[in-house]
């Protein structure tokens, strides 16, 4: 039964969010649904204490990347500079290559360092742009977007600095650069795969006369202006960003050391605060990353953006309230969920299949999709089982580097479910809903989640890491 209560409780936000309903109003009812089922007396203990902090936790940390992430887009599209960048894009693939043009920006972004959901604000004005311009359906942005920056250059590609890259490290005592050769192999298979699954969904649109489609919300003004920025000033705040964001994730520990504490007020008897540098750094250095792209922009295009400052912003600040409440929600939500003893039911059902790394795989999937998060997926896995999968990868002689490499792809496989807090924040950001978007953001779920255990095949069949 208690099995059936999470399940349900995933069922039905999954279900509410793809009918278009508000996450935000859904997720409590959702979570407080599945505790009432559980023990009624928890209700509103687990409301205040678990679900509420969790998602004002969420909001403290990751506000001010959703707001300046928005701002940093909308000032991107009123300076020009997506035109710009549309046009250089369209004379250097050709316009019926829109798709690999956002796939690759998007990619080059998230590498470099770039949250995912400021790609989705800073790439957005201009994809829209590409995609009126090619007349390709606006429907297929999101899909685009999502094989861009949800899925190789995210947690398969060695190196990359998302935090998905990122958590293995703590676990299994290896870096971000573990097992290349297969995490090379496994972001060709899905870059691959990917592109020739959206150019078969353009080629059908096509065929069936759709262009790019009418009465759209949440569209950028095309740019009215004249004579357009020449590209690479267009794409140096872009780069400016990712730069910076690489600069002062080096500079900030250095500066302020592990941790740092100061006085809560004047007071002599004011008790001190304490911040943990090691957690917020890599806060820190996106937020101070799009500072300077802000700056930069304003700098580059003043009297374009000063023109419309005022209500671009207001736009802007009202998209990132949206996003990141959506978001939040979600990550209240699954914490509730990862507190009942349903989900110690899944956790334990899924640590019985024996092979270590498909175990490890299906275990971090699972959990990232009840989770509707990623990182929280693997985090809440890894905490739980790491000493397990370890110690059966050692049995089978099987290196560290393979579960880490395993376990980041697996978190980004089926965690983008229709409640996911990135799909509902890229459907929001670009207007569109889970009717008209969502199968193709699913199709690349799965394309993300078979690279993965393409991936496992690989290793035995080669033995490369």
């Amino acid at each position: 039964m208690d099995f059936v209560i999470v399940l349900g409780a995933l069922v039905f936000l999954m279900v509410v969010a793809y009918r278009g309903y508000s996450v935000i109003l859904f997720a409590p009812i959702a979570a407080m649904g599945a505790v009432l089922l559980t023990d009624p007396s928890l209700v509103a203990p687990m409301f205040t204490g678990l679900f509420m902090d969790k998602m004002v936790g969420f909001l403290k940390l990751y506000f001010p990347v959703f707001l300046l992430g928005a701002v940093f887009g909308k000032l991107i599209e009123i300076s020009g500079f997506s035109k710009s960048i549309v046009a250089a894009t369209i004379r250097l693939f050709g316009p019926r290559q829109a798709l690999l043009s956002i796939v690759v920006v998007c990619a080059l972004l998230t590498y470099g360092g770039v949250s995912l959901f400021v790609v989705v604000f800073a790439v957005y004005p201009f994809a829209a742009e590409l995609f009126r311009q090619s007349d390709i359906p606006k429907r297929l942005i999101p899909g685009t977007i999502a094989l861009g920056a949800f899925t190789f250059t995210m947690m398969a590609l060695p190196g990359t600095p998302q935090i998905q890259n990122i958590i293995p490290t703590a676990f299994f005592g290896t870096d971000s650069w573990a097992a290349p050769v297969l995490g090379t192999l496994g972001s060709v298979l899905i870059f691959a795969f990917g592109m020739l699954y959206l150019e078969w969904r353009r080629r059908t649109a096509v065929a069936a006369g759709e262009g790019y489609g009418t009465d759209l919300r949440n569209e950028p003004e095309p740019f009215a202006g004249g004579r357009l920025a020449h590209p690479l000033i267009a794409l140096l705040p872009l780069l400016l960003v990712g730069v910076s964001n690489k600069l002062f994730t080096l500079w900030i520990p250095r500066v302020y050391g592990s941790s740092h504490v100061f006085p809560s007020s004047a007071m002599q008897d004011a008790v001190p605060v304490v911040q943990e540098i090691s957690r917020i750094a890599a806060i820190w250095a996106v937020q101070g990353a799009l500072l300077v792209g802000i700056l930069a922009v304003l700098c580059l295009a003043w009297r374009p953006v000063t023109a419309k400052f005022a209500e671009g912003t207001r736009t802007a600040v009202g998209g990132a309230l949206l996003a990141s409440m959506n978001t939040a929600s979600e990550y209240g939500f699954g914490a509730v969920i990862a507190a009942l003893p349903g989900f110690l039911l899944v956790a334990n059902s899924l640590n019985s299949i024996p092979d270590p790394l498909v175990n490890e795989a299906v275990t971090v999937t699972a959990l990232a999709g009840i989770t509707g998060s990623a990182s929280g997926g693997m985090s809440i896995a890894l905490a739980a089982m790491a000493e397990s999968f370890i110690a059966n990868a050692q049995a089978a002689g099987i290196p560290m580097d393979v579960l880490h490499r395993v376990a980041a792809m697996a978190s980004g496989g089926m965690d983008t479910l229709p409640h996911n807090g990135a799909v509902i924040t890229l459907l929001a950001v670009t207007g569109l809903t889970h009717r008209q978007s969502y199968k193709d953001i699913f199709a690349i779920t799965l394309i993300s989640t078979a690279a993965v255990f393409a991936v496992i095949a690989l290793y035995y069949l080669t033995g490369w890491v």
